[in-house]
């Protein structure tokens, strides 16, 4: 990574960058794009490793970006990685809304962009969609808002996915079980951390991403957490990479049922599910 992280790569499509808004219409930057810019570079540091031993590993890979909108991450990782590959790489960008999936299409195509594909699909259906390969070797979810974020854990897990890639956004489902279950919990100290409603909001986005991690290690994956510097305009800036290691799963398993336990949130063994 060059010292420079807002200046435009010399590979880069110019003609993105507008559509993405990063450049003006006369390919201008301003402030606002600098600080685009440098969001993108910074998020790409982090896949770029994985994408490059996946690369020395075995050539061909495939990348699913789950919940992805108007595709800005798939596009970006496309175009500073993919295609400079020339081989059967492929990305596919996965999002329910119609609309944005026929315009990234669109866009792919005026592009040249051949290795990219967008499915307009839930991710229930795309775990069974014969659309897609049995296995996938990178899953991500930018800012895939509430529980799809957690689909797509899912989804990386039922495909055997090698890396995990995900900056969670807005997750209400835990915080709203704490609320509800607020009157049985309150006896006991620990129930001060969620008694304001204020607090329940965010000790609930905290917990939930502290049951992904140990769902992930349940499954055998190597967790870090680390921070999106830059991303400070969003409150979301929380960044979970984790890869497939095989590791023990009985000890975060535990741990896992325990956490959910202590805090009375047990009827959401479902959703963090993990192996018993």
């Amino acid at each position: 990574m060059s010292g420079k992280t807002h200046e435009i790569r010399p590979n880069q499509s110019v003609e993105l960058l507008k559509e993405l808004h990063i450049l003006t219409r006369d390919g201008k930057m301003n402030q606002d794009s600098r600080r685009k810019l440098k969001q993108v570079y910074h998020l790409f540091q982090f896949i770029e490793p994985l994408l490059k031993e996946l690369k020395a590993a075995q050539g061909d890979m495939t990348l699913v970006d789950h919940g992805a909108g108007k595709s800005y991450l798939g596009f970006i990782l496309y175009d500073l990685f993919f295609k400079e590959q020339h081989d059967g790489s492929h990305i596919y960008g996965i999002e329910t809304r119609e609309e944005l999936v026929v315009k990234s299409q669109e866009l792919a195509t005026r592009l040249g962009f051949g290795g990219m594909s967008f499915l307009n699909l839930s991710v229930a259906d795309s775990i069974v969609s014969d659309r897609l390969p049995p296995s996938i070797d990178i899953v991500t979810a930018l800012h895939a808002c509430d529980t799809a974020t957690d689909d797509a854990i899912r989804f990386a897990l039922q495909k055997q996915a090698k890396y995990i890639v995900v900056v969670p956004c807005c997750q209400a489902e835990v915080a709203g079980v704490l609320r509800r279950n607020k009157g049985k919990s309150l006896g006991q100290a620990l129930a001060e951390m969620w008694r304001h409603p204020l607090h329940t909001r965010e000790f609930g986005s905290q917990i939930t991403n502290v049951l992904r991690c140990l769902q992930l290690e349940a499954h055998g994956y190597q967790v870090s957490v680390t921070e999106l510097v830059g991303w400070e305009h969003s409150m979301k800036n929380e960044l979970i990479i984790a890869q497939y290691k095989d590791l023990p799963r009985r000890r975060p398993a535990e741990r896992l049922h325990e956490v959910m336990d202590t805090l009375g949130i047990a009827e959401m063994r479902e959703r963090f599910f993990a192996p018993a």
